[in-house]
């Protein structure tokens, strides 16, 4: 809708050509039927386009998934944001929302063992989720999906997309739902079929890796030797025996990593669960916007395609004229000329003046989206005996929890002597 002026425009621009074009090439043949390609790959939105939930091999080992918050897609300047009307300071707080919203989409295919939300992508887990928002306007949501496992392989980079149908929010059942949640389980079940591509020994051994990165992040030396990163992507060498001291340590430390991260869960759940009301509302609103903006648009379109029209005929007018053998069929296409022109130009200053009512649904939706905070409160973490503050926003309290718990693990390796 956002592009439906500038393409009646140009589809009005290009019937004039083609009348003119057969005038001056009669008899010229068409170039076939139109609507694209019919060959050649198809886009993403072809593929797995059910919300309905996919077939899971329950014998399959069960990946651990993190999924970080949202990157926004904020890139461009404050001015072009407003007139394109992207709101920053929304688009940060859809990032952390979207986050969960694929992790319950995620957990609701019932393929994966532990789906965790994440301040950034450093967190461990056998495979990462890295969405980005492309368009969220209460009526079209378009995210970015790249899948990459614990070895650095790329699984998977998509688009996916939903258009919040008219009469979603005066459907009674629908009351309290969000229309984005299709676009989220689509991509939750592409991911779910990607697994049919790899066998059971294949997510196993991502399994073993994601320890051994672990384990490395706090005293590399202990298992460089297991893993092989010269290649495009890390493979397993080997793995150490059960027995292992230093393995038993990690796996210690890794548990009270995931009970933070687990902790973590309930901060950007409550963060989404405080924006539920004013993020339904500002969806209903936005998407009466955006078809108050669009009948706008269409209004305008349409001045503006007869404009293009008129200025068309006039120029037929005028060269029908000029082939003419006597001086009054001259005259005849001068004077169309001159009145389509008028004509035109009146109805395209027009349709200029009527694109202004777009521009105040466009200010109307400004103020939705200015009250919700995304600011994080600092906390205190206790595990045992130890405590630590964790201060600023969620990404510097987990560099800072990193930090604390490379402490313990050093505290572990160096236990005290029994006298």
């Amino acid at each position: 809708m956002k592009l439906f002026f500038r393409k009646t425009t140009v589809y009005a621009a290009c019937f004039c050509l083609v009348l003119t074009g057969c005038v001056t090439n009669q008899g010229g043949s068409g170039t076939g039927a139109a609507g694209g390609p019919g060959v050649g790959p198809q886009t993403s939105s072809l593929f797995g386009r059910t919300a309905q939930k996919v077939v899971v091999d329950e014998t399959k080992p069960k990946l651990d998934i993190i999924v970080p918050v949202f990157d926004p897609g904020l890139t461009k300047t404050a001015e072009e944001y407003k007139e394109e009307g992207v709101w920053p300071e929304l688009r940060r707080a859809e990032a952390n929302r979207f986050a969960v919203k694929m992790k319950e989409a995620l957990e609701a295919t019932g393929a994966f063992g532990a789906v965790r939300v994440t301040p950034d992508r450093t967190a461990t887990g056998d495979l990462y989720v890295l969405g980005k928002i492309l368009e969220s306007d209460g009526e079209d949501v378009e995210i970015q999906i790249q899948v990459t496992d614990i070895t650095g392989d790329n699984w998977f980079t998509r688009t996916f997309e939903h258009e919040v149908d008219a009469g979603f929010h005066r459907n009674p059942r629908n009351e309290g739902k969000d229309p984005y949640d299709p676009v989220f389980a689509e991509a939750a079940n592409r991911i779910v079929l990607e697994l049919d591509d790899y066998a059971s020994t294949d997510l196993a051994r991502l399994q073993k890796i994601t320890e051994l990165r672990f384990g490395a992040s706090f005293t590399e030396d202990a298992f460089s030797e297991h893993l092989d990163s010269n290649g495009r992507t890390i493979q397993l060498v080997s793995f150490p025996s059960e027995a292992d001291p230093m393995l038993a340590r990690t796996r210690a430390v890794r548990v009270r990593d995931q009970l933070f991260v687990d902790g973590l869960q309930d901060h950007y759940q409550s963060f989404s669960d405080e924006m539920e009301t004013s993020y339904l509302l500002w969806q209903e609103q936005s998407l009466l916007e955006q078809e108050a903006r669009a009948a706008a648009n269409e209004k305008a379109a349409g001045q503006a395609a007869l404009g293009v029209l008129a200025i068309g005929l006039g120029v037929l007018a005028a060269i029908a004229g000029g082939r003419s053998g006597n001086v009054g069929g001259r005259t005849a296409g001068t004077t169309g000329a001159i009145a389509g022109g008028v004509i035109g130009a009146k109805l395209l200053t027009e349709s200029f003046q009527t694109s202004e009512e777009a521009k105040v649904h466009r200010e109307a939706l400004d103020e939705l989206g200015q009250s919700i905070d995304i600011e994080m409160a600092p906390r205190v973490v206790a595990f045992e005996k130890e405590t630590v503050q964790l201060t600023g926003d969620a990404r510097e309290q987990f560099a800072q929890w990193r930090a604390f718990l490379q402490e313990i693990f050093e505290q572990e390796r160096t236990p005290a002597v029994q006298l």
